[in-house]
């Protein structure tokens, strides 16, 4: 059989070429562009939770608190909250108006400041030394620092302690609380519990002086004391609030909270005739505050769970060394500004996991 090897016809070569010239006429669609790689550091998935959410939940979580103070120390407490709320707003758009930066107060971090501030100041404050709380945590311990994100310390606290410093007899006159519906002089003052104790031991080395003070009435809120020390009760709910919504964890209440009680109960076992009870400790003063909203600051306070609780363990016992030998009756503020500034040792002492790692393991080559 002979293979077919004719050579093909110039009318067969034409209709090729017009194939071709049709086939190259089609237009084509056009590509997509590449989309453009975008290199930035972690993280690289977020929760959508935005900074005015946050502090919108601190709001509401510390309402409660702010209720029992209105009620208990009537318009001087409103007053205080709203000096110190609106300047510590004013002195926020002002800085960043002064430095050409874009006015961020819709964040309402500027207002919670202003709250905390409210809340760690007597009823009876004048409104100087509210003003003066106010731009002091906002120019100095904040903005001096860059802004929110990188204040080392708390302001509403670095505030309260510069005030306290500073002004002390303003600072340490504590209206007597009373119910709204009841008639009381607004002038009488008294001490707080924790005053009444230090007090009664540099007189009588004893507590006879906190003997009548049932343990109710700090956890409700009949006790002198500023508008964030009057009732335990509040200051919980608020503070379980902001565990249920995510906004804080556990870590650094627990560790505080479990710090004073077990250390109050060892040394209460030791000689119960100097030293209070657990619940004593755990209801009075700023404690409860300081253990939910104050310790659990976002900005200044460790980003790992271990450091959490090991910053919580360092303000109980800081809290109750100033407690029991220190000059003030309280330590919460200082105890908690302290381990701030330890935060950073914290972070770095106690690194999270790297991703893909196994802990206490050698890599297998």
């Amino acid at each position: 059989m002979e293979e077919n090897t004719q050579e093909p016809t110039s009318g067969q070569e034409a209709k090729k070429t017009e194939g071709k010239k049709s086939a190259d006429k089609v237009p084509k669609k056009p590509e997509a562009p590449a989309e453009p790689m975008v290199l930035a550091s972690s993280p690289h998935i977020t929760s959508g939770e935005t900074i005015p959410y946050l502090m919108t939940q601190v709001i509401l979580a510390l309402i409660p608190g702010l209720l029992v103070g209105i009620y208990f120390f009537g318009m001087d407490a409103l007053r205080v909250l709203a000096i110190t709320t609106a300047s510590a707003v004013g002195f926020e758009a002002l800085i960043q108006r002064l430095m050409k930066k874009k006015i961020t107060i819709g964040d309402r971090s500027a207002a919670v400041t202003g709250i905390l501030l409210a809340m760690n100041l007597p009823s009876g404050a004048p409104w100087w030394l509210c003003m003066i709380g106010s731009a002091f945590a906002i120019l100095i311990c904040k903005h001096l620092y860059g802004g929110l994100g990188y204040n080392p310390f708390n302001p509403a606290l670095a505030a309260r302690v510069f005030l306290l410093i500073s002004w002390p007899i303003q600072m340490t006159r504590w209206p007597v609380p009373h119910p709204a519906f009841e008639h009381a002089v607004d002038a009488v003052t008294g001490a707080t519990p924790l005053g009444r104790m230090k007090e009664s031991l540099l007189m009588h080395g004893n507590l006879s002086g906190i003997a009548d003070i049932p343990w109710m009435d700090p956890f409700l809120g009949y006790v002198g004391g500023s508008l964030g020390e009057i009732s335990a009760l509040a200051l919980i709910v608020g503070g379980l609030y902001l565990i249920a919504r995510r906004v804080i964890t556990w870590h650094i209440p627990a560790g505080f909270l479990g710090t004073v009680a077990v250390t109050a109960a060892i040394f209460h076992q030791i000689d119960p005739a100097r030293y209070a009870s657990p619940l004593f400790h755990l209801v009075t003063g700023g404690l409860i505050l300081g253990a939910f909203f104050m310790a659990t600051d976002l900005v200044t306070s460790p980003v790992t769970r271990r450091g959490m609780v090991i910053f919580g363990i360092g303000c109980g016992l800081i809290t109750m060394m100033i407690r029991y030998w220190g000059g003030y009756p309280e330590g919460v503020s200082f105890s908690i500004l302290l381990m701030n500034a330890a935060t950073p040792l914290i972070d770095r002492w106690v690194k999270p996991r790297i991703f893909g790692t196994v802990r206490g393991k050698k890599a297998r080559e």
